[in-house]
C-alpha cells in the first residue's frame, strides 16, 4: 500500500518540571495507513488517556476524526511530561490537520471533557506565569486567573465547537482591587482587615514589640516561655501585620498555591506554614525518590514558616534549616533532576524553657539541670545565630492592648523607609549609617562578648529596623540598645 505522509503540524504547549515550566512542541503526523492513534515522547498516564478524551470530544461535536495513522510526538522526547492540559493542543492538531491555520504564535493549554468542554487544570496558571508567553489559548475557566499576569494576550475558549470557525477574541487584563502604597513608582498591595487581631492578646507588651520589629524588617524570631503565656497567639497574628506585597510576589505565591492544588485568590496575604514537629526532612525541605518535590519551606516563601515546639523537631531538620535561612534558597539534587527554589521566609519559632514547661511560670519545674541542658542543646548555636530576635516571655498581669491596625501602620512606615525591601536581606557589605555614641557601644559589646561578624551584622540589621519604625535611617544609641534587648545571650552576662 502506498503511504503518503501529510505535512506535520506543530502546536506550542508546555509542562511543569518541578515547579519550573518548560516548552513542549506538540507535533502531529498523519499517514495513509491502517488507522491508529498513538502519543509518544515520555507522556504520563494522564497524557496517554488523552487519546480517548480527544477522540470522544471530536466525534461528539460532529468533527471528523481522520481514518489515518495518527502519531503525536511531544518534543523534546527526553523530557517527562505530565498533565491533562495537553488535551487541547492534541485535539487542535487533529482538528486543523488539513486546514491552513497556524497557531505558532500561541501557547495552547486546556483539558477536554468528553462533550468538548474545555476545562482548567492546576498546571495552567503556574505554567503561564513561569514562561510568560506573549499569547495564550486557554479555557475560559483559567482566564480570570491568568488575566492578573501583565503583558499576556489571552484568547479564551469554553468549548471545542468554538474552533469550527477559528476567530480568537482577546480579553483585557484584570486589575487588583486591594489597597496599596506606591514606593518609587511601584505598587505594593495589602489587606485592611485583620482576621486575627493583636488586641485579643492581653499584656505581653515587650513580646508584641518584638513581633512588630520582626514584621517590619522580616527578621527571624524566637519566643521562649511557659505553655499558655501567648507565644503561639502572637505568632499566629504576626502574619496579618507583615509588609505589603508587590504584584510579582503575589503571583509567585499564587503559583505555588496552584502547584499544591489549592484555589488561587490573589490575596495580598503572605503565606503562613506551620508544620508539625513530627514532619520529616523531605516534608520540610522537599525531596522524593522519583523526582525533586518542594516542601513546606518553599510554600512559605515570602511569608512565615512557624516551628512550634521548636526543640522537638528532628535533629536533621533543625540542622538543615541553617543554609536556607542564610542563603534564602534551597537546592534539591536527584539523579534525574535538580530543583532550586527561593526561601525568602520569616522564620518564627516557639519553645518551652524546659521539658516540662514550668521553669518560667509560677508552677513547680520538675526538670533537672541536665534535662534542661539537653533540651536546649537540641538547637545548635549556629542555628540560634540565624535567629535575629529572641524574647523570653514571662507571666504578667498587664492589661494593655494594641490592635493589629496600629501595628500595621507602623510596619508601613518602616517598609517605606526600606524602599520596599527588607532589612533582613541586606548584603553583608552594607554600610550602616550609625551615630558615634551607638558605634562606641557596639565596639564595646564586640570586645566584651567576642561577638561574631554574623552576630554584629544581625544586631545592626535589627537596630536599623527599630530606627525605620521611628522614621529614621540613622541608628542611634536607643536603637542599638533595643536591638541588644532582643538578642539571645546564651551564657553571657546581661548587657
Amino acid at each position: 500500500m502506498e503511504k503518503i505522509t501529510q505535512k506535520t503540524k506543530k502546536i506550542n504547549s508546555a509542562t511543569l518540571d518541578g515547579f519550573i515550566a518548560k516548552n513542549v512542541e506538540v507535533e502531529s503526523s498523519f499517514t495513509r495507513a491502517l488507522p491508529g492513534f498513538s502519543i509518544v515522547g515520555l507522556g504520563s498516564q494522564s497524557i496517554q488517556e488523552s487519546k480517548e478524551r480527544v477522540k470522544s470530544a471530536l466525534l461528539n461535536n460532529d468533527f471528523e476524526f481522520p481514518p489515518l495513522k495518527i502519531v503525536i510526538n511531544l518534543s523534546p522526547s527526553d523530557l517527562k511530561k505530565e498533565g491533562s492540559h495537553f488535551d487541547l493542543p492534541i485535539a487542535l492538531s487533529i482538528l486543523f490537520h488539513n486546514k491552513d491555520i497556524s497557531l505558532d504564535e500561541y501557547l495552547v493549554l486546556g483539558e477536554l471533557g468528553l462533550d468538548g468542554r474545555i476545562k482548567d487544570t492546576n498546571s495552567i496558571f503556574p505554567i503561564i506565569l513561569s514562561l510568560k508567553p506573549k499569547k495564550v489559548i486557554i479555557p475560559f475557566e483559567s482566564a480570570k486567573k491568568v488575566s492578573k499576569i501583565p503583558g499576556i494576550e489571552i484568547y479564551p475558549f469554553s468549548h471545542l465547537s468554538e474552533f469550527n470557525e477559528f476567530n480568537p477574541q482577546k480579553i483585557e487584563n484584570d486589575e487588583f482591587n486591594y489597597d496599596y502604597i506606591k514606593i518609587e513608582g511601584k505598587k505594593y498591595y495589602y489587606k485592611s482587615d485583620f482576621e486575627l487581631d493583636f488586641k485579643d492578646v492581653i499584656g505581653q507588651a515587650q513580646a508584641k514589640e518584638a513581633a512588630l520589629i520582626s514584621a517590619a524588617g522580616f527578621h527571624n524570631i524566637l519566643f521562649e516561655g511557659s505553655p499558655g503565656v501567648g507565644k503561639s497567639m502572637i505568632i499566629n497574628r504576626l502574619r496579618y501585620i507583615l509588609p505589603p506585597m508587590s504584584l510579582e510576589e503575589i503571583l509567585e505565591v499564587e503559583k505555588l498555591k496552584a502547584i499544591e492544588g489549592k484555589e488561587v485568590d490573589f490575596s495580598p496575604q503572605r503565606p503562613y506554614r506551620s508544620p508539625h514537629y513530627s514532619s520529616t526532612k523531605a516534608a520540610i525541605f522537599g525531596g522524593g525518590s522519583r523526582g525533586a518535590k518542594i516542601g513546606e519551606i518553599a510554600f512559605a516563601n515570602k511569608g512565615i514558616l512557624f516551628f512550634d515546639e521548636f526543640p522537638h523537631f528532628q535533629k536533621d531538620v533543625l540542622e538543615n534549616l541553617r543554609l536556607p535561612l542564610q542563603d534564602k534558597k534551597m537546592l534539591i539534587s536527584r539523579v534525574n533532576n535538580k530543583v532550586e527554589y527561593e526561601t525568602d521566609i520569616l522564620f518564627a519559632a516557639a519553645m518551652n524553657p524546659c521539658p516540662c514547661g514550668n521553669l518560667l511560670s509560677s508552677k513547680e519545674c520538675r526538670c533537672t539541670d541536665l534535662e534542661i541542658r539537653r533540651y536546649k542543646n537540641r538547637i545548635s548555636e549556629p542555628l540560634y545565630d540565624r535567629i535575629e530576635i529572641y524574647h523570653q516571655m514571662l507571666e504578667d498581669d498587664d492589661t494593655s492592648t494594641v490592635s493589629s491596625k496600629e501595628m500595621f501602620e507602623k510596619v508601613l512606615i518602616a517598609f517605606e523607609m526600606q524602599k520596599g525591601k527588607f532589612n533582613s536581606n541586606l548584603s553583608e557589605n552594607y554600610e550602616f549609617s550609625i551615630e558615634k555614641s551607638a558605634r562606641d557601644i557596639l565596639l564595646k559589646a564586640i570586645r566584651n562578648f567576642s561577638l561574631s561578624k554574623r552576630s554584629e551584622f544581625n544586631i545592626l540589621k535589627v537596630a536599623k529596623t527599630v530606627a525605620n519604625l521611628n522614621k529614621r535611617d540613622k541608628i542611634n544609641k536607643e536603637d542599638l540598645l533595643k536591638s541588644f534587648k532582643y538578642r539571645r545571650r546564651g551564657n553571657e552576662a546581661g548587657f
